[in-house]
């Protein structure tokens, strides 16, 4: 990466916060609702993709309706709520935040989880200290992508986006952080396979601490 990266954005679920079990033991559950053979990991990873509402009709194997996406939204995030007392941060992350601060760099949190339940997950985590904002979807948008989030998010603090460096887990990372004009490190540790990452042509690591060494760069 080059010089010049003075914050990092970093996304949370399968980048700072390992939860890879809890999100697949819930899209099962969906399945096991429709009907649907139970996926594995690999499975998962290599098909994930956003926007949502059309990757699981491809993954139950037609159109749902309005009413249907709904009950499946609700039943996924109710059996991955009940999973996330056992999710843990990712090898490293405490390490990791603290080495960017010590190194003079500011930093702040972006997830698209509901921001009602990222927050109090974040405050249990003890993190809040180390952001200089946090951000859960606060609203539905018809792209469902990150990237006007990350607009809004780096608007309210002020920030040029050629200073920052979103890291995350999903191709929807390098996305979101491509059409506003900053930079992106993906994580191969999180929902999407090394293979699709290194395909949007940013780079990819395989840790966070590897991931701020590219930032660093």
């Amino acid at each position: 990466m080059r010089n010049g990266i003075r914050h990092i954005v970093w996304d949370w679920n399968g980048t700072l916060l390992d939860d890879n079990h809890a999100n697949l033991a819930a899209a099962n559950h969906v399945c096991e609702m429709f009907g649907v053979p139970p996926m594995t990991l690999e499975d998962w990873r290599k098909i994930f993709r956003r926007p949502l509402v059309p990757f699981y009709e491809e993954l139950l194997g037609r159109p749902l309706s309005d009413e249907e996406w709904q009950r499946l939204d609700a039943a996924y995030n109710s059996y991955y709520q009940r999973l996330l007392p056992s999710c843990r941060l990712a090898d490293g992350a405490v390490d990791t935040l603290h080495q960017w601060r010590r190194a003079g760099g500011t930093q702040s949190l972006l997830s698209m989880a509901a921001h009602d339940h990222l927050v109090p997950v974040i405050t249990e985590f003890g993190l809040v200290s180390h952001f200089t904002r946090v951000d859960g979807r606060q609203r539905t948008t018809d792209a469902d992508s990150k990237a006007e989030h990350l607009a809004a998010h780096l608007d309210a603090q002020g920030i040029d986006p050629a200073t920052v460096v979103l890291i995350g887990d999903i191709d929807d990372d390098a996305h979101a952080a491509r059409m506003v004009g900053a930079k992106a490190v993906l994580v191969a540790t999180g929902l999407m396979s090394r293979e699709r990452l290194e395909a949007t042509g940013h780079p990819v690591a395989d840790s966070l601490t590897e991931a701020v060494q590219l930032v660093h760069g």
